[in-house]
């Protein structure tokens, strides 16, 4: 009964705990105009760039960062992988092109773009070692 107990705790911590990337970007614009949330959109190259794996260990995976972006936050991240076994399906990809094209057009990784719910930009950042406190900070102050 413990075990069943212990397993039950640790799977509802893991479900309340993690973040709603969107799989696509149209669900993210969808979810944003609906909940009046401010979009952030991550480019990332998550199996190449050095600080894209710490954006994502330090910040994005915090608990600080996740408990706030759920209910502030609509997050979408544009994933470019270099290593054959991480390819994304060939319509995700297309789609992370078309964004790039029009966010990030001059290649940098990472870059987060805050966007409001009308694809209007806020404000971008990068990787910055902070805490997540602080992260959620900058991000906030492209907002106000």
């Amino acid at each position: 009964m413990k075990k069943v107990l212990l397993f039950a705790f640790l799977f509802c911590t893991v479900i309340a705990t993690s973040q709603n990337w969107h799989k696509t970007y149209a669900e993210a614009v969808t979810d944003a105009q609906k909940n009046s949330k401010p979009i952030i959109l991550v480019f990332s190259g998550s199996d190449w760039c050095a600080p894209c794996i710490k954006l994502d260990r330090e910040i994005w995976q915090s608990d600080e960062f996740i408990y706030y972006a759920n209910q502030y936050y609509v997050l979408y991240k544009a994933d470019f992988p270099r290593k054959k076994i991480n390819q994304l399906p060939e319509d995700l990809a297309k789609q992370n092109r078309i964004l790039a094209e029009k966010y990030n057009t001059k290649g940098y990784y990472p870059l987060v773009v805050i966007l409001n719910s009308k694809n209007e930009i806020l404000g971008e950042t990068g990787y910055i070692k902070v805490i997540p406190k602080d992260y959620i900070a900058v991000l906030n102050a492209f907002i106000d």
